[in-house]
């Protein structure tokens, strides 16, 4: 990774990177029966519960009892909001936690029977709709060939053509839970490698990880770059406006970091951000520069140009390779970690393009605008649920979307 640069504010003048904010990010919003019931339990008083079947989770510091059952997740959207967001606050937990959340919640066993039920929805729905029929080789191939013109499917191609500054914040607002906690759910795949596998993957982390240099830690790129956007660099700030498109991108990492039986999974997952990372990067960082977005928006797409395309390397040659030399009945784990990255992008692809197309916001709700730097907002079109729009549970606080 070479040196960073100065930074400078928008206006030119230099300034030191400000540190992201601490603290723990408040509870989203729920969407639904699922994630209502996950909250809930959340957000009562904290103590540790007791072993609990799946069918009566009993909520600490109350009489009432969470009724999670097998059959109600299978008959809930394994793609859609309320599913998407009750897993990722169950997968929070191992992350950095909310506000107001026992960090004994982690390995609370009836919270973590709650998640498998969801997983297990997601995970099926996953490999029904992911080609099985396709190795590992000819996955990683298939990435490497892009189209000769944008075929119209690309939010890369998009941004950097055509995209409004507007268009840039939502995406830098969608993406932060992914970004903000980049490489974390990667990192728990190293103690089950071995060899040429975990020298490769602990190469690349450690690129990831800032190299030692604190300032240069990807996710605290990513969160220079929102604040060259205007937005808030607090981790989870965006969760309640983030569309489910965009948090199963979040929770299929944690699904498989999580999982050692889903180690070649998470290797193909891996192996398919960092092999098409680079060319999307390049397209992005001259978005940026089109737009005025600001040096540090520019430097965190900049940087992955540069580095993911060593790291393509890396990953193919030590890590994919090496995985598949020890353990060669994992290809197919590796060639569906691929299969359902490609699978979910192209879900929050056509998502996104879709609103913008049509002047329309792809958040849940739009951002607010500030200045007149970020003036031009697109038409007020959210995504709540009706049913569920004036949620609230006592206990639960409501995040109030603020922006600089």
């Amino acid at each position: 990774m070479r040196p960073a640069a100065p930074l400078t504010t928008s206006s030119g003048t230099p300034s030191a990177a400000p540190p992201r904010p601490a603290g723990r990010p408040r509870l989203p919003r729920p969407q639904g029966k699922l994630s209502t019931a996950v909250l809930s339990a959340l957000s009562a008083p904290s103590a540790p519960t007791p072993h609990s079947p799946l069918s009566t989770l009993r909520t600490p510091g109350n009489d009432a009892l969470l009724t999670t059952t097998e059959a109600e997740a299978q008959h809930a959207d394994p793609y859609g909001a309320d599913l998407q967001l009750a897993l990722y606050v169950l997968y929070e937990l191992h992350y950095q936690g909310f506000d107001g959340v026992d960090d004994d919640r982690e390995w609370d066993p009836a919270l973590l029977a709650v998640r498998s039920a969801l997983e297990k929805v997601f995970l099926r729905a996953l490999r029904a709709d992911v080609p099985s029929s396709v190795g590992a080789a000819e996955a990683l191939d298939g990435l490497l060939v892009e189209p000769v013109a944008d075929d119209g499917t690309s939010v890369s191609h998009h941004l950097r053509r055509e995209g409004r500054l507007w268009q840039l914040r939502e995406y830098a607002a969608l993406r932060s839970p992914y970004h903000l906690k980049e490489a974390d759910p990667h990192a728990w795949v190293i103690p089950r490698l071995r060899g040429r596998a975990k020298a490769g993957m602990v190469a690349v982390e450690f690129d990831e990880f800032g190299a030692g240099r604190a300032e240069d830690i990807h996710a605290q790129l990513f969160a220079d770059l929102m604040a060259d956007l205007g937005l808030e660099t607090a981790y989870g700030h965006y969760l309640d406006l983030a569309p489910a498109e965009a948090l199963a991108t979040v929770n299929l990492m944690s699904l498989f970091g999580l999982h050692r039986s889903l180690r070649g999974a998470l290797v193909g997952h891996f192996a398919t951000v960092e092999v098409t990372s680079s060319p999307a990067a390049r397209r992005l960082a001259d978005a940026m520069r089109r737009t005025g977005a600001g040096p540090a928006a520019e430097r965190f797409y900049d940087e992955h140009v540069e580095a993911d395309a060593v790291h393509e390397q890396v990953v193919r040659r030590e890590v994919v390779e090496g995985l598949l030399t020890d353990e060669p009945g994992l290809e197919p784990d590796v060639a569906f970690g691929i299969g359902a990255t490609v699978h979910l992008e192209d879900r929050l692809a056509a998502h996104l393009l879709d609103a913008w197309r049509h002047d329309r916001t792809a958040l849940r709700a739009p951002l607010a605008v500030t200045g007149r730097r970020w003036s031009e907002p697109p038409r007020c079109r959210t995504h709540e649920n009706p049913d569920h729009r004036d949620s609230h549970l006592p206990g639960i606080q409501t995040p109030q979307i603020s922006h600089p």
